[in-house]
């Protein structure tokens, strides 16, 4: 996958740091990190999809990182969190 572009909307970069204690860099090492990327939901807006990235932060942090991935590479990041146990043992396989 290739991402020409990272969006961030204020409200949802101040959830990252409150809810999460993720900061934007980390949600930029998981993308840079050659992540392992997993398709949520198809169509989610006119041909736009919701993916997973799961990869580590350039601290070992393993997070999750959910975003709109657009029709011209654009990547908007809506959420992200810790990984799951589940998630881990498919990111370790």
């Amino acid at each position: 996958m290739k991402i020409s572009r990272i969006i961030w909307l204020e409200d949802i970069v101040e959830k990252l740091l409150r809810k999460h204690n993720v900061e934007e860099r980390e949600v930029i090492d998981v993308l840079e990190n050659k992540p392992l990327f997993q398709r949520k939901e198809v169509d989610y807006n006119l041909g736009e999809d919701v993916y997973t990235a799961f990869s580590l932060t350039n601290r070992k942090r393993l997070l999750s990182v959910f975003f709109v991935y657009t029709q011209d590479r654009r990547t908007i990041i809506i959420s992200d969190r810790d990984m799951l146990e589940k998630e881990r043992r498919r990111y370790a396989s």
